[in-house]
């Protein structure tokens, strides 16, 4: 079974053309997405750059949801895309998940934005509890096509079910805003910087209390050729993995000449 989620609702446009991909591509295909069930279980509204977060104050609740001309069922959940893809594994499918794709997202998860992103959050989450996963991303915010992305997505999501991914490993994908016989290929990348200049605009609300709202803009720097934010630039699809370890081991030996082992006895007295 294949999971679809995202951070930008359930009844998001990528999401959307995502499903139908999917549906197609299970229904069409040869080798190991033929024959398929889809599943979607997504959040009930927009949870967008909610990064990692978890619900665990008030409860969850879910809905069952059906699509216009789809057969393919889906969930609403009153929460993440990483509750949903917990709640998912744990709870709700009837039998294992093979597979979880988060997208299409609206806007480019470049870079340093994996740590915001909802979408690349539920695949990481996926990528946690041991199932493959997939984020994709589409680099465009307005008036978005999410054609090629999902049928790419699709594409790639074969091969990933047929050659899989190392554990604890996912892949990022972030696809050109255009046609795709005008895309220059896929490229396989590291992580950039992808930098915005973030500023806040300071209101005051009907009461008289001040609040502020984050608003800014990606900057458009050049990056060094093999990363995901050139790729982008350069009009290729963008394939990133990424693995869980944040673990900086080049840096392992210098820390480690700090004598911090060394704390303890009188030291813990000052």
């Amino acid at each position: 079974m294949i999971m679809l989620t995202n951070d930008d609702g359930i009844n998001a446009d990528g999401l959307a053309a995502l499903r139908e991909a999917f549906a197609a591509a299970t229904k069409t295909a040869q080798g190991p997405l033929s024959g398929q069930k889809i599943v979607v279980v997504a959040p009930d509204s927009e949870r967008s750059a909610c990064g990692h977060s978890l619900t665990w104050l008030v409860p969850l609740h879910v809905d069952d949801v059906s699509f216009p001309h789809s057969d393919v069922p889906g969930v609403a959940v009153t929460g993440t895309p990483v509750d949903c893809v917990k709640l998912a594994v744990r709870m709700l499918s009837p039998r294992k998940i093979d597979l979880v794709v988060a997208g299409v997202n609206r806007g480019p998860n470049l870079g340093t934005d994996i740590f915001y992103s909802g979408t690349v959050s539920g695949a990481i989450e996926a990528a946690i509890l041991g199932v493959p996963a997939i984020a994709v991303s589409l680099g465009a915010l307005e008036s978005p096509d999410y054609t090629a992305a999902a049928r790419f997505a699709a594409y790639l999501a074969g091969e990933v079910l047929a050659r899989g991914l190392p554990a604890g490993t996912l892949l990022n994908v972030n696809v050109p805003a255009m046609p795709a016989e005008e895309m220059a290929g896929v490229a396989v990348t590291r992580l950039g910087v992808h930098r915005w200049e973030d500023t806040y605009v300071k209101r005051q609300d009907p009461r008289g209390r001040t609040y502020y709202w984050l608003t800014g803009h990606a900057l458009d720097e050049r990056e060094a050729p093999g990363t995901d934010v050139q790729a982008l630039r350069d009009n290729l699809i963008s394939v990133t993995p990424i693995h869980l370890d944040l673990t900086a081991h080049d840096f392992l030996p210098q820390l480690e000449s700090w004598g911090l082992s060394d704390w303890g006895g009188a030291h813990a007295k000052v």
